[in-house]
């Protein structure tokens, strides 16, 4: 405090999101004027470095971005380099790639919903008190999380950033019997995964509204995950109107720029602010969802857009249901494919990659020399390209607290807007490449 109209606030780390950041907020005379996500994480260069790297090194080399989904990286470079190259995976390993995702998605999921966004519905500050009046409802947590761990690891070679994948498809394919094991734990986790939807469902939701542009990648056939065509949902004057482009063009559409308050770069659509990840993937492809998960999403209170951020846990909920039930799915059609991997010739080309991470969709581009080597690399992650619409949200709700006409401490500001950030689950070490609130009032 440095005067009676001016307050700097600090936190020195915000808990509950992975990664380290900052906010601010500027006020004056009660009106927010300005609200800044501040990633202040090192750079840690992944693209100079997987430069003069061969064409068959980036799943390896970018899993190690996050180790909550490095799937999303491996699959995402993976068919970014087979794209260069004109090579289609298909058939069984192409299930096996989605059934791998599926496990990605219920671990990284189950971990936000329970470990990090729920604590915030019911007055913890952490999980560890969640469990002392929850603990049946963490124990669901852990078993469900478990369930997606194991499908990682028995697909994946282990269960944080794993070892079988590689251009083209795996290094080594299980046998049905394999799989098994995976099938008897989906069986009790397709309750859990119920449960969970029901439980969240239940909690408080402030009224809440995200009018940014939504962006996801969306199939014909089926709830997108591992592929899609990049689509925009824009809400207008007369209602939402929604277009695609091909992933060749997400330079185009997508682009990022250098801020001065944050190490990782900042993305529009087409000059607009825009969200990735759960929200914007459900109103995207809510009506492909399978009718039994599209009608306990209705009775969890969710239409088929949902532009509440504050809903999202709900709608995650629903993403871990489809993914334990299209696992099990899978897993019952599952023909072990005549060889674990097609082969992908060293070569020239540029190829373009985008998967639906945990977080949003996550692009992936390569350039390629004769030999096969990566010229250029360009990788633009969920959350670099949700921190306007997240900086939007921190503004917006600021000032509506601001605005019930009673004093606001520091306290309850900086509860807010950590409130406001985990709503998005932002993951910070993949935007570079949370939560310090400074609070200015004049």
């Amino acid at each position: 405090m440095t005067g009676e109209r001016y307050r700097e606030l600090s936190v020195g780390a915000l808990a509950r999101v992975e990664g380290q950041a900052a906010a601010s907020l500027v006020i004056e005379a009660d009106t927010v004027t300005a609200a800044r996500l501040r990633i202040y994480e090192p750079p840690r260069f992944f693209e100079a470095f997987l430069r003069g790297r061969s064409h068959t090194e980036p799943p390896d080399l970018t899993a190690r971005i996050c180790g909550i989904c490095p799937v999303a990286y491996q699959l995402s470079a993976c068919r970014a380099i087979e794209d260069a190259r004109g090579i289609a995976v298909d058939g069984s390993v192409a299930a096996l790639r989605r059934l791998l995702y599926c496990g990605e998605w219920i671990e990284s999921h189950t971990l936000h919903v329970y470990m990090l966004h729920a604590p915030d519905f019911l007055g913890h500050h952490d999980v560890l008190g969640l469990a002392r009046t929850h603990r049946s409802h963490v124990e669901r947590g852990l078993r469900l999380k478990r369930a997606g761990n194991l499908i990682v690891e028995v697909l994946g070679g282990r269960a944080v950033h794993p070892v079988n994948v590689r251009v083209g498809g795996f290094h080594r394919t299980p046998a049905r019997s394999e799989l098994r094991p995976l099938a008897q734990c989906l069986e009790r986790a397709v309750e859990d995964a119920v449960e969970t939807v029901r439980w969240v469902a239940g909690f408080d939701f402030p009224d809440a509204h995200c009018d940014a542009d939504l962006l996801a990648l969306a199939r014909p056939d089926a709830y997108a995950i591992e592929s899609g065509v990049p689509t925009v949902l824009r809400q207008g004057r007369n209602g939402e109107h929604r277009h695609t482009f091909p992933v060749e063009d997400f330079a185009e559409h997508v682009t990022e720029t250098q801020v001065r308050h944050s190490t990782a770069l900042h993305a529009t659509l087409d000059g607009r602010r825009h969200l990735t990840g759960a929200l914007a993937r459900y109103s995207i492809g809510s009506r492909l969802l399978p009718p039994a998960v599209r009608d306990l999403a209705r009775t969890a209170g969710l239409d088929d857009v949902c532009r509440n951020p504050y809903r999202s846990i709900v709608v995650r909920a629903i993403e871990v249901l489809y993914a334990v039930e299209e696992a099990r799915r899978l897993i019952d059609s599952y023909e072990p494919p005549p060889r674990p991997a097609k082969e992908v010739p060293p070569g020239p080309g540029t190829g373009h990659g985008a998967t639906e991470a945990p977080r949003g969709l996550l692009y992936h581009r390569y350039a390629l020399d004769r030999q096969g080597i990566v010229q250029d690399a360009v990788i633009v992650p969920p959350t670099a390209q949700n921190q306007g619409a997240i900086e939007e949200d921190l503004c917006h709700h600021a000032q509506r607290l601001l605005g019930r006409g009673k004093a606001v401490t520091d306290e309850e500001l900086t509860r807010l807007c950590e409130r406001v950030v985990r709503n998005h689950d932002p993951c910070i070490s993949c935007a570079t490449h949370f939560l310090d609130l400074d609070v200015e009032r004049s």
